[in-house]
């Protein structure tokens, strides 16, 4: 990264007291120049607590909307407004609706990968570092997981005392990882351990030494004695896990661990927002209201 540009967004965040939030998924240059770089949980935690003007998004929309309906006050902007999550629309209310009239004690857990829209009609949000821990905490036995169905069928995994009513949703880039490809990562890297994400199907979790959020992943890696792993999730991620362990290799699966909407970030991008302060992350405060609830919630529940 040019000198140059790097003096124009410190100088641009201290203009405008901003702060710079990113996800794992973009890439490493966006990640380098972030003033908090996590998954999903850490990124919301922030936007809670900080004390700063501006919060300009490096990420997709539904993590800017989080951002908004825990910040009402701020002014949240993202990096590229065209940044979107496929999966945070795969899920309608009516849906919701249907299944709460079919079962009236029902919990509607709602991932955060999820339109505002969807959340207002949640009774708590998870992300997939504290889905479990939420859910368990939860007094109602019957849950609706909205609406990533790999993440549901993980969390019903670990709680079976709960009755789990699945959704259909996914993630395209989790899924596109395959259990046949794993195996032959395995056999290229015979020492290597595999960390997944729980969004991968069933049959590549089974495969895995280790099944955790992004965070988790990095984490298990930096902790672990082991020099090798094979990676079931983004690609975006091996910026960070380079940069916590440059003594150790990291293997992908496949071309396809890619989500082209975080690579849709750019610095030119990330430049062009402080300079306007658009596009902006606007909601109704209705919305908001309805939505902020169960990401209270979630943040209650997962604890600080």
């Amino acid at each position: 990264m040019e000198k140059e540009m790097l003096d124009t967004i410190n100088k641009l965040k201290k203009e405008k007291n901003a702060v710079i939030l990113a996800h794992y998924y973009v890439d490493g240059e966006v990640q380098a120049i972030a003033d908090y770089v996590g998954d999903s949980f850490y990124l919301s935690r922030i936007a809670a607590e900080t004390d700063a003007d501006v919060i300009l998004f490096c990420g997709v929309s539904f993590m800017g909307e989080s951002a908004k309906i825990l910040s009402p006050e701020k002014r949240v902007v993202m990096a590229d407004e065209l940044a979107d999550c496929p999966m945070a629309h795969m899920v309608e209310l009516e849906k919701i609706q249907e299944v709460r009239q079919q079962y009236p004690d029902v919990a509607v857990v709602c991932y955060v990968n999820s339109t505002a829209e969807i959340k207002t009609a949640a009774d708590v949000c998870v992300t997939s570092s504290n889905a479990v821990k939420v859910v368990k905490a939860l007094p109602a036995k019957q849950i609706f997981f909205v609406p990533d169905n790999n993440l549901g069928r993980y969390v019903a995994d670990q709680l079976p005392e709960k009755e789990f009513i699945f959704h259909d949703g996914f993630c395209h880039v989790h899924v596109s990882i395959q259990r046949e490809a794993v195996i032959k990562a395995k056999e290229a890297h015979p020492e290597a351990l595999v960390l997944a994400h729980p969004e991968c199907t069933q049959d590549v979790l089974e495969l895995a030494d280790y099944i955790g959020s992004t965070s988790g992943i990095i984490d298990y890696a930096t902790k672990s004695q082991n020099r090798e792993f094979i990676i079931c999730t983004e690609m975006g991620i091996f910026y960070e896990l380079g940069q916590k362990n440059p003594d150790k290799r990291f293997y992908a699966v496949g071309h396809r661990q890619f989500c082209h909407n975080m690579k849709r970030i750019t610095l030119d991008k990330v430049v062009n927002a402080l300079e306007t302060l658009e596009p902006q992350v606007l909601l109704d405060e209705k919305t908001m209201e309805a939505a902020r609830a169960p990401l209270a919630r979630m943040l209650e529940l997962a604890g600080k």
